[in-house]
């Protein structure tokens, strides 16, 4: 995505730093340990989500340029946290600090799976990870590593290192406990495997028909469940495993059905469904978002009031709570306050969030989350015109308090665009309109994290016309889904049914395109795609398909009849979706939240003259956990 000036010259400090660590030697090291940690903690970026009191911290730098990332240095903060010296570390992938005994072949059961396989594939992509994983003192002491690698990049742009940041804790683990599956080492050839059903004792069927099958077969459990199956998709293994008994009895396991899951679909977004999965398991969850069998409208009213009564209001998922800022009250009166809707309550009541300060009273901005308790206001219409100021909120905290963020170089004032949030901490804003009724047809990025915040626009070679209105649906990791809005066409201003799609983790983010087709719910070709719409929802499902309806829509058409696009397919296709239940009558001006992945709450009911937020409509994406459930864990 480019980078300033100023962060790219500190990268190449940093890179001296590592080319140098090859040549250390005798006092330099204790020298070159102090200069590294001053180094590094001179460019901790601005704890701006969480600032945890300072703690000792370890250093381990690893050389990405050689295979299975050994260890070239260590500070002597790893030494004493761990009781290996330097001279035992060299050379060796930090891995062995997963074995209680230097002489196991194998990590401790206790040690979760599914972060391993969230650190190699950070690893291999060259991006950043951070989480917490269980290792071992020398003494076999268990201890917590709260972990953060951080590729370092050339200037060709290569992975020439990775430096790790850890913060070792007391671990309070039973250790006769076992948590994680422990599979047998080696497969044995001469026991028979199972292929559709028939037994096989090593003999290859007529003409090598399963040869490939056999080989794959004759790996081990753990590399099996660990190293390949994670790597497919949760429809690919369910596929798998329904001609191969032995797959079919690996992927039994909810680890290794979690670590499929995460993999297909990120760690953030499995992290936002553990709790779905307490009782419906990952198998079956993973099944219900792919088929959409489970799919239903719901309707259920809540306690507690938003007063005044406003239209106009942006509201986001925190979690499993809804929170609602602002909104066009009385005579066009912009609203200044914050409300929050608990749906872990048995009970769910409308509170009004007591805040030190606010953000002045808008209407037509957008409200977006970062980082799970972190809310994030940008743009909309005040009682002074258009804005354009940033505004974050930690609702967790022990007193809410609105701050203002002052980026660098921010876009035009404007009302009615769009944003969404990537990888935690970066706001992205498109289009919108300014105070002289302009449409705008550009992309600025703020990232949040950084301790002194730029706007960065997003220059591509052809942008999606200037529209006002339109959806921004993220999906994968980086990459952004556009739909709709009502979009400039030559000299008029027309509804659009267009969708466009940027990655921004390209070196140069280009808008595409996309061609999609249609089918209907029974697989028939030319099928109505979506008609032009805007002020609609958009909602990206934890798979990565994003599923729209509603909006102001021109001619018949059923504002409530869905859509579902996966825009990640070599050919995307539009599909219209049937769902059962009783949608919202109206489906045009507003607010709607994805909660804990499953769950999409549309609030705001439209009566003809105002806005009722004691009404609210569920689109239930799977199985509730107090529902009936058959055939629990099935793929």
């Amino acid at each position: 995505m480019g980078v300033r000036k100023s962060e790219e010259t500190e990268e190449q400090r940093q890179n001296m730093y590592l080319k140098r660590l090859k040549c250390g030697g005798g006092d330099d090291v204790d020298e070159m340990d102090r200069d590294m940690e001053l180094e590094l903690a001179s460019r901790q970026p601005h704890r701006l989500f969480h600032a945890p009191a300072a703690m000792p911290t370890a250093i381990v730098v690893s050389d990405a340029m050689e295979s299975d990332f050994p260890v070239i240095y260590v500070n002597t903060i790893f030494e004493f946290s761990t009781g290996f010296r330097a001279d035992e570390v060299l050379g060796r992938n930090c891995r062995f600090l997963q074995y209680r005994d230097p002489r196991a072949k194998r990590r401790h059961p206790l040690v979760d799976p599914v972060v391993v396989s969230e650190i190699r594939r950070c690893l291999e992509e060259g991006i950043e990870f951070q989480g917490e994983l269980l290792n071992f003192k020398k003494d076999g002491t268990p201890i917590v590593n709260s972990l953060r690698l951080k590729p370092i990049h050339s200037d060709d742009g290569f992975v020439t290192h990775v430096i790790g940041i850890q913060i070792f804790s007391e671990a309070k683990v039973d250790l006769s406990s076992i948590s994680y599956p422990v599979y047998k080492e080696t497969y044995q050839q001469n026991e028979p495997f199972q292929i559709g059903g028939d037994y096989m004792n090593g003999i290859l069927p007529p003409h090598g028909q399963f040869e490939e099958m056999c080989y794959l077969l004759n790996l081990s459990d753990e590399v099996i469940a660990q190293n390949i199956l994670p790597r497919l998709m949760p429809r690919d293994v369910a596929s798998i495993g329904s001609v191969c008994r032995r797959i079919r009895q690996l992927t039994k396991n909810e680890h290794v059905r979690k670590m499929v899951c995460q993999n297909a679909w990120g760690r953030d977004v499995t992290g936002g469904l553990e709790l779905m999965t307490e009782k419906l398991g990952w198998g079956r969850l993973a099944r219900e978002l792919t088929t959409l069998e489970a799919i239903c409208w719901k309707r259920f009213t809540v306690r507690g009031a938003v007063e005044p009564s406003r239209c106009n209001f942006s509201a986001c998922a925190a979690g499993n709570r809804l929170v609602l800022f602002g909104g066009e009250g009385a005579n066009m009166q912009p609203m200044d306050d914050t409300f929050v809707l608990n749906l872990d309550c048995v009970n769910p009541e409308w509170r009004k969030v007591v805040v030190k300060a606010s953000p002045p009273g808008r209407w037509g901005h957008t409200l977006s989350c970062l980082n799970g308790s972190w809310l994030v206001v940008f743009g909309g219409c005040g009682r002074q015109g258009l804005l354009n100021d940033v505004f974050v909120l930690d609702l967790d905290a022990k007193y809410p308090t609105w701050k203002q963020v002052f980026g660098r170089g921010p876009p035009l004032p404007r009302s009615w665009h769009s944003s969404c949030t990537l990888e935690g901490s970066k706001l992205v804003v498109s289009g919108g309109c300014t105070d002289a009724g302009v449409l705008l047809s550009d992309t600025f990025l703020l990232d949040l994290k950084m301790e002194k915040p730029i706007w960065k626009e997003i220059i591509s070679l052809w942008t999606p016309p200037a529209r006002l209105g339109h959806s921004l649906s993220v999906y994968g990791r980086t990459e952004i889904l556009m739909f709709g809005g009502l979009a400039k066409t030559g000299h008029l201003q027309l509804r659009s049914g267009d969708a466009y799609t940027i990655d921004l983790e390209e070196e140069k983010p280009q808008w595409r395109q996309l061609e999609c087709g249609g089918l209907t719910s029974g697989g028939c070709q030319n099928a109505v795609v979506p008609p032009p719409r805007l002020d609609h929802v958009a909602v990206t499902m934890p798979c990565g398909r994003v599923i729209i309806f509603g909006g102001s829509i021109s001619g018949l058409h059923s504002p409530s009849q869905l859509f579902l696009l996966d825009p990640a397919e070599e050919k995307p296709t539009w599909r219209a979706v049937n769902v059962p239940g009783q949608p919202p009558k109206f489906a045009w001006g507003h607010g709607t939240c994805v909660v804990m992945g499953t769950r999409v709450l549309v609030l705001g009911g439209h009566t003809g003259e105002e806005w009722i937020l004691s009404e609210l409509h569920e689109l239930c994406l799977a199985s509730r956990q107090d529902s009936d459930l058959l055939s629990l864990g099935e793929w």
